[in-house]
């Protein structure tokens, strides 16, 4: 589910199966053209989709963060915003970039999830295969 269908009044409800957060990181620092960021957002929502639609009604996705201004303390401010999350509620947060270059290393990111190498986006059944992991107590 997106954050922005979840009605203040259904929150209650259905938050204890809304455990996971997804948060999108586009990850561009440098201005782009119209089209380039375009390309951008479609790799991220291919990306995304291959969490979402398996796995809607467990998985909130937050807004992305597209820009990227002070990469030196990255990983500081993803730890910071997932441990707030947490904090509010959600005991996993999963992050999902297009950048390899950032590297996601924090205690309060659960998993994470980026193109390949070669930039291919990982598989379908990794990507759910890791999930289930991280649900059952058993991710690596």
């Amino acid at each position: 589910m997106k954050f922005s269908e979840i009605a203040k009044e259904q929150w209650e409800e259905l938050s204890p199966y809304l455990d996971t957060c997804l948060l999108p990181v586009t990850g561009m620092v440098d201005p782009m053209k119209p089209y380039e960021a375009t390309e951008q957002l479609e790799r991220l929502r291919d990306l995304l989709d291959l969490i979402e639609i398996p796995f809607k009604g467990r998985v909130v996705t937050y807004p992305a963060w597209h820009y990227i201004q002070d990469s030196e303390n990255f990983a500081a401010h993803i730890e910071q915003w997932c441990a707030s999350v947490k904090q509010a509620g959600f005991r996993y947060v999963i992050v999902v970039s297009l950048n390899k270059e950032f590297g996601i290393d924090c205690p309060s990111v659960d998993l994470v999830f980026q193109p390949t190498e070669d930039g291919q986006l990982p598989l379908q059944a990794d990507v759910s295969n890791r999930i289930r992991a991280l649900w059952s107590g058993q991710a690596t």
